[in-house]
């Protein structure tokens, strides 16, 4: 799972080198935090949030299919 989001995030920003994705498992949860430059910030929440809601569906869709829940979330440096 954090393959595929890394490259998603990966084709939305300017600075792909930067990206960094950490995964914490636990047993029923997955918790994805997303860290990006900060002028690509707003291309990863997207207008109005669009951008950071389809890629929590993507990622609960995903996760539905392992029977476990997941979370994403971006973080400010």
């Amino acid at each position: 799972m954090r393959e595929m989001v890394e490259y998603i995030v990966k084709q939305i920003v300017d600075n792909p080198e930067e990206v960094k994705i950490q995964e914490i498992k636990g047993d029923k949860v997955i918790l994805l935090e997303i860290s990006v430059a900060k002028e690509d910030m707003g291309k990863v929440i997207g207008k109005g949030g669009r951008m950071a809601t389809a890629l929590r569906t993507l990622v609960g869709a995903a996760a539905a299919k392992l029977k476990k829940r997941a979370t994403v979330e971006i973080l400010e440096e």
